[in-house]
């Protein structure tokens, strides 16, 4: 039986299966693409806009349909995934209408001749995305480099194909001529293979450290070109002049964002002793009420895991960790209905050494660290292989940035969990990845920047 299948994690259910495509197929794509770009390369920026706006209307007009899709493949709750359409429709018009100045050219001081740079698009990028986003995670790296003038081929995840197949249909009926995007149905042991074609000039992945870490190795083994954007274990300090109210309820809700199954989520909240109990008590009344039910229910506030398997897992990482001396103050299980619901869960005491202290939990899980002094919180922050973002919560916004520039991470957010806009950076350093998405940083990722020089029988040297 096929493992590309949408497995409904509310009702777990298969909706709808996909055959494997053949290694026939799949040569035959990446010709396409490839051919593609030839032509591709040479569109003036007036048609690359239109199809990008094409692209951005299209998503507004079927939003409901397309967060409905969302709901029944991986879980997310109905609203969010309304929300996260319409970014990826802001995405795609934040390129199609910076894009042409992104990319004109970049005149270079020389006390000789002239000099500028060029940004070319190096040809066919294959992208390989996860699923916890299905629509979002292909924009950040369709958007930009299709703009740029490359083609895509993409290897979503197996668990999300409908949205995969159905953002192919959305390009095509926005006038994407055959091979600048195209849906590759495969498994993940086969993107090694694909990394390896002469045709692919560059590769994307989201996904995990694992992953990123084979993925990184076959790119540099075949000299292409890669991003990588992994795993988070995000900080979110809580500065003692902070207003508590307002950063219990930013940091218990963020972690129930997309049922925590987000890179950026508040992993780890610090908070200075003198309060902790206070922010313990106020994020459990919280987390004590909260609704958990089917996402295309409006009522419901957290809305199950992506799988069985991804619930099997936190629930083993929280019971892993309370043996090791942590303590439990809510959840902590399974909710006892059919599909993959998990308790809203509160974790503390949690010390150096234990599994939730360095493992990135992927669930409602929200641990929290009573810390000394913000000496003792940037510590803590910094002491992880990710870095990804994080968040200072505080009312002297110049001591919040202060803290800020000593964590050791892509991006910070100060009074705000680390969040998502078309004209800023997304991406991290250390074990976290390499490379930036979104801003006018993602669409240099993978353009030529070509020197130019022009120098007269005048000019010497």
């Amino acid at each position: 039986m096929s493992s590309i299948k949408t497995l409904n994690p509310t009702t777990n259910q298969v909706e709808r299966e996909f055959d494997e495509m053949s290694d026939q197929q799949i040569e035959i794509i990446i010709s396409n693409a490839d051919t593609a770009f030839k032509t591709w390369r040479k569109t003036s920026f007036p048609e690359r806009t239109r199809l990008l706006q094409n692209v951005a209307n299209i998503l507004r007009t079927r939003k409901d349909e397309l967060g409905k899709l969302c709901s029944i493949e991986m879980g997310k709750l109905h609203c969010e995934a309304v929300g996260e359409v319409e970014l990826c429709a802001d995405i795609f018009d934040y390129y199609a209408n910076n894009g042409k100045q992104f990319l004109s050219d970049a005149p270079l001081e020389t006390p000789q001749g002239k000099a500028f740079l060029t940004y070319e698009p190096i040809g066919v990028l294959l992208s390989v995305q996860p699923w916890n986003f299905p629509f979002y995670q292909i924009t950040r790296s369709a958007a930009p480099n299709i703009m740029a003038g490359n083609t895509i081929v993409l290897k979503h995840a197996s668990n999300v194909p409908q949205s995969a197949e159905i953002m192919e249909k959305i390009f095509t009926e926005a006038g994407a001529p055959k091979g600048v995007y195209t849906n590759l149905f495969v498994p993940g042991s086969k993107v090694s293979k694909l990394i390896s074609d002469p045709k692919i000039k560059g590769v994307s992945l989201t996904g995990s450290e694992e992953a990123g870490s084979s993925f990184a190795s076959m790119a540099g083994k075949y000299v292409k070109k890669s991003t990588l954007e992994l795993g988070g274990s995000d900080a979110f300090i809580v500065l003692e002049d902070a207003d508590l109210d307002e950063a219990v309820k930013t940091a218990a809700f963020g972690r129930l964002w997309n049922a925590g199954q987000v890179c950026i989520s508040p992993k780890r909240i610090l908070v200075m002793e003198s309060v902790a109990d206070k922010f313990i008590e106020k994020a459990k009344s919280i987390y004590e009420n909260i609704i958990v039910g089917d996402p295309l229910d409006s009522k419901t506030q957290l809305a199950p895991l992506c799988s069985e398997k991804a619930l099997q897992k936190v629930i083993k990482q929280v019971e892993t960790t309370i043996q090791q001396g942590a303590k439990l103050i809510l959840g902590g299980k399974r909710v006892e209905r059919i599909g993959a619901f998990m308790y809203p869960t509160i974790l503390t005491d949690i010390k150096k050494g234990m599994l939730a202290y360095s493992d990135e939990i992927f669930g409602p899980v929200l641990c929290i660290y009573a810390v000394k002094n913000i000496d003792e919180a940037i510590k803590i922050a910094n002491d992880t292989d990710f870095g990804l973002g994080g968040t200072v919560f505080g009312t002297d916004i110049d001591k919040a940035v202060e803290v800020a520039r000593q964590i050791d991470t892509g991006m910070v957010y100060i009074n705000h969990v680390t969040g998502i806009a078309p004209e800023l950076p997304f991406g991290g350093t250390k074990k976290s990845g390499y490379g930036r998405e979104q801003s006018p940083a993602g669409i240099y990722e993978f353009v030529n920047e070509k020197l130019i020089r022009i120098t007269t029988s005048k000019d010497s040297y």
